[in-house]
């Protein structure tokens, strides 16, 4: 199985409002850049769109290093929650709708093809390719927004 490193992040304007997403996948020394946008967004849906946009270019099973700043997403998957919520019939703990069920969905179908071990990064400090990814997903959202 392929091992790959793969770095993610989103960002946006005024939560709701642009957004974007940027991912950097590494495999052999090679890396591939990933990203774009929506008029209409949170900074959570594009954290999330990241993860699912790598996981989504992988061509076939990999064994996936996922490096995220984002703890709505690195912990919806390490501390069981995402699999809490579908059981649940997607209802959160205190019962409300989870938001961006569609895209846990599509996460959870990519989570069964590939062997992934999510690691949370501080976000904004010393990770040059998480810095990498901000930095992108900003001029997602400046595309937008001009």
């Amino acid at each position: 199985m392929k091992k790959v490193t793969v770095y993610t992040d989103g960002a946006c304007s005024y939560n709701p409002g642009p957004g974007g997403y940027a991912a950097i996948l590494i495999y052999k020394n090679i890396e591939k850049v990933l990203s774009g946008g929506e008029r209409e967004t949170t900074n959570n849906r594009m954290e999330l769109l990241a993860v699912i946009k790598a996981l989504s270019a992988l061509k076939e099973e990999c064994d996936v290093t996922l490096y995220s700043d984002s703890a709505y997403v690195v912990n919806a998957v390490s501390q069981g929650w995402l699999y809490d919520w579908q059981k649940g019939g997607w209802k959160t703990s205190d019962n409300k709708p989870v938001k961006n069920r569609e895209l846990w969905e599509d996460l959870i179908k990519l989570l069964s093809r590939h062997k992934v071990n999510f690691v949370k990064v501080k976000g904004h400090a010393d990770n040059v390719y998480n810095n990498r990814c901000d930095q992108i997903a900003r001029q997602e959202v400046a595309k937008i927004t001009q």
